[in-house]
């Protein structure tokens, strides 16, 4: 176990070690509920700008954590900064979402580079170096990629889909060109993640926000095995980052997940009962987790109790409290800090 300066507790309960109160950061925590983020995001003509822009994302990055004061700090980045750097093209539309050219021929495949063009995220890069600069030595610095799987999902459809049926679909009509999309993404990440840790991230964050769509034997493939794969590629290069897996709506498959992919930590969504997870995972596991972000919203004694509940089901053990996926639009500023106090508190009044 790496020695770590007593403060940074994020980055020593990614190590292993149960801390209470346990440190605290919010998936989305720099984003639109916030006035300061609203105000910077009017400054830039699209959010693909906003993303490679590293003095305004640098910003935007550190805004929840002079508010708020979040034991760690993510990028502020989009997980469709890699297609675009595969040479998909990738645009973003107001109130709508992203859209990319669908990949779903051989044809279009053909399209894409070899490899990921770091070049063109080099404005990430220098992103991570400027919020390095301006954290306090207490604070870690989160680097992140989308998962394979649910990065594909979006290639292939071209948009965000309800049940991700484009890549489903594509994955049992053409298993051969699905595996070559996903094997270059495996890739991709590798080396995207690699260099953000160069850059001066500390841990990173793999989000598979749509793994939960998955059956089985599709989840084996599609979720489990490249993240596996990632998981083993930035570890040979840099042995001591430390990596969390957010496979989202897997319910009980989240111990194969744990177990099987190398990561050192997982993220629970707020489907998975707090009590089952404290029971079921390794108790050297840390998992972090897993507030409803609706409960933020409600506020009062909803979000108290809640919060007490996730706090008790895993004390004792490695955990960092968080949400169960991102922060809101419409969240109330006030209920984010009541959240960060009662936390720091282990729950007291």
């Amino acid at each position: 176990m790496s020695v770590l300066p007593a403060a940074k507790k994020f980055l020593r309960v990614l190590d292993g070690e149960a801390l209470f109160p346990p440190p605290i950061w919010l998936m989305r925590q720099a984003g639109r509920y916030l006035p300061e983020y609203r105000e910077l995001r009017a400054k830039t003509p699209s959010f693909l700008d906003f993303c490679y822009s590293p003095k305004i994302a640098a910003e935007a990055t550190l805004q929840p954590i002079r508010r708020f004061g979040f034991d760690a700090a993510i990028l502020f980045s989009d997980i469709l900064v890699v297609p675009d750097a595969l040479g998909q093209k990738v645009r973003f539309e107001v109130n709508e979402g992203p859209r990319l050219e669908p990949i779903l021929t051989d044809e279009a495949f053909a399209k894409l580079n070899d490899e990921i063009d770091l070049g063109r995220l080099e404005p990430v890069f220098e992103t991570i170096t400027r919020i390095r600069e301006a954290l306090s030595p207490e604070t870690a610095l989160i680097g992140f990629c989308g998962a394979p799987w649910t990065v594909a999902s979006y290639m292939v459809a071209g948009r965000g889909t309800p049940d991700q049926g484009p890549a489903r679909l594509l994955a049992y009509r053409e298993p051969d060109l699905f595996l070559r999309l996903i094997d270059r993404l495996v890739d991709a990440s590798i080396r995207y993640l690699c260099r953000q840790i160069d850059a001066g991230v500390e841990a990173v964050q793999i989000f598979d926000t749509w793994a939960g769509v998955l059956p089985a034997g599709e989840f084996e493939r599609w979720c489990l095995a490249p993240t596996q794969a990632i998981v083993a590629g930035v570890k040979s290069r840099h042995p001591d980052v430390r990596i969390i897996g957010f496979p989202k709506g897997v319910g009980p498959r989240l111990v194969s997940f744990a177990d099987q992919t190398g990561v050192d930590a997982v993220g629970l969504d707020s489907a998975v009962d707090p009590a089952w997870a404290a029971s079921a995972l390794s108790s050297g596991r840390a998992v972090q987790g897993n507030l409803d972000p609706l409960a933020l919203i409600a506020g009062g004694a909803a979000l108290e109790t809640a919060t007490r509940n996730i706090l008790e089901a895993f004390r004792g053990r490695p955990h960092v409290f968080n949400l169960g996926h991102g922060v809101t639009p419409q969240t109330p500023v006030e209920n984010v800090a009541a959240l960060v106090d009662l936390v720091r508190r282990g729950g007291r009044r």
